[in-house]
């Protein structure tokens, strides 16, 4: 059976949003619907949250959920920005016992690239892509001939002052020390090159909420790989995890 329509939902820091995307075209079918994060963030919690978005839809196909954590055939592995009591819990299997419905997981930063990749900035490119979400936390994707490399996870790699990267330039983290954009860019920009360093990509491509403020930061950016910003913006994830999940055969069989 084919669905070609499927409810993507992106679990953020601070809210869970969703829409239904026509997966050929990427575009919403409808208005996307926004709850805030629960807190603390526990699968419960957060199970509730999306058993009321698949509600607000009448939704009765298939499910994408864009997850903040690396994630292995449905299973959270890890815990940065959510509560750690997701380690080791099947979120697919979780999921479908409150909606009722199938569904499949997937890294959030993984499905915006997807987006990106098949819709977006990164389109008929077949080089090595890097795309770099930045906002509560720095996610990271990594693209080769146009195939996925999943749960890259380098946000978390230790510059050479000896911090990791998601401490030291975040969005949250510019709020949060009052940086201005430039200093921030500065940051950024260490942390770019620590990226061009070890990968050497012929694209990177900032998602998040920064891509929006471009222009305050953008010329204090000084690596030699092309930068450009993401084209789906805040409906990446939800775009991507529909992609995805339309992509996982075995959810149709």
């Amino acid at each position: 059976m084919k669905f070609n329509k499927i409810l993507g939902i992106d679990f953020g820091g601070s809210g869970i949003k969703g829409a239904p995307v026509e997966v050929k075209t990427g575009k919403l079918l409808d208005k996307r619907f926004r709850i805030p994060t629960p807190s603390p963030s526990t699968p419960d919690s957060v199970a509730e949250v999306i058993h009321k978005i698949v509600k607000h839809f009448k939704w009765e196909g298939p499910i994408g959920l864009a997850f903040p954590a690396v994630v292995l055939n449905g299973v959270v592995k890890t815990a940065s920005n959510i509560d750690r009591s997701w380690i080791g819990t099947d979120a697919a299997k979780l999921i479908m016992g409150r909606t009722g419905l199938p569904t499949y997981v997937i890294n959030d930063a993984d499905a915006a690239g997807m987006a990106e990749m098949k819709f977006g900035a990164g389109k008929d490119n077949k080089g090595s892509i890097v795309l770099i979400t930045v906002g509560t936390g720095i996610g990271t994707v990594f693209f080769s001939k146009g195939k996925l490399v999943p749960n890259t996870e380098l946000g978390h790699v230790f510059l050479s002052s000896g911090i990791e990267a998601e401490d030291f330039t975040s969005d949250a983290v510019r709020k949060r020390e009052e940086l201005t954009w430039e200093t921030w860019a500065k940051r950024f920009d260490i942390y770019l090159h620590e990226i061009e360093k070890l990968f050497w990509p012929e694209l990177i491509i900032i998602g998040g909420g920064v891509s929006k403020k471009k222009d305050l930061y953008i010329d204090h950016l000084t690596i030699e790989t092309k930068v450009v910003m993401a084209k789906s913006k805040n409906e990446a994830g939800i775009i991507g995890a529909a992609l995805a999940t339309r992509a996982n055969k075995a959810l149709f069989k």
